[in-house]
């Protein structure tokens, strides 16, 4: 799978409200690439789990090939079944959303777009038996989804903590979402908007910014 702008919003839009330290899961790595974001500017151990062999091989090459590689620890298995050996002070997750959408005729393109293999469902139930009480955990979703992940994640005891919506364009609906849980009680949500691209199809300041340490220029 080609790394895309969604993810690369979600990795600098996380990286900048972690703690600086602690133990991180990153659930359904693929190539790493949230894992490597984040460990850039954050002291963290992160164990970055998929079932997609392939794809934990290339998360293994970029971390190898990369300065975090003492930090980052690749786990080729199924979230949810593994037996992780602690509770995380983090989770990340950017899943297999697209549950009514199309497939794609690719059985490895399904595995990361499609939830044939981890629900939202299933997902939520793993990030709340593998997080600490005083953890967070941040997730990327079509517009379309988030109410619904919402009520999965309220009905666990998680408090919407902030919001980020994401539109391709000014003239273009909202189309993703990131959202950052915890389970102590917010009293207000922050709520944000990133645009990606202005009217003439430049990429959007906001986005500039938020991507500068990442994106070569």
């Amino acid at each position: 799978m080609k790394v895309c702008t969604d993810s690369c919003i979600l990795g600098a839009w996380t990286a900048r409200r972690l703690n600086g330290s602690g133990q991180v899961l990153d659930i359904g790595t693929g190539t790493g690439l949230l894992s490597l974001m984040l460990a850039q500017k954050n002291r963290a151990g992160f164990d970055a789990i998929d079932l997609d062999t392939e794809a934990c091989g290339q998360a293994i090459e970029n971390v190898t090939d990369s300065p975090w590689s003492s930090n980052i620890h690749v786990i080729n298995a199924d979230a949810r079944h593994y037996r992780f050996s602690r509770n995380y002070d983090f989770i990340i997750a950017n899943p297999p959303f697209f549950e009514s959408d199309l497939p794609s005729p690719s059985s490895e393109k399904n595995k990361a777009r499609h939830a044939d293999t981890l629900s939202l469902e299933e997902l939520i139930s793993v990030i709340h038996h593998n997080l600490q009480m005083e953890g967070a955990f941040c997730i990327l979703l079509p517009i379309h989804r988030t109410d619904y992940f919402e009520k999965l994640a309220l009905d666990k005891g998680f408090s919407l903590r902030e919001k980020l919506t994401i539109r391709q364009t000014p003239g273009h609906p909202p189309f993703r979402s990131i959202l950052l849980f915890e389970r102590s009680p917010a009293k207000q949500i922050p709520t944000q908007e990133l645009i990606i691209r202005d009217e003439e199809g430049n990429e959007s300041p906001g986005l500039l910014e938020l991507l500068a340490d990442y994106y070569l220029r």
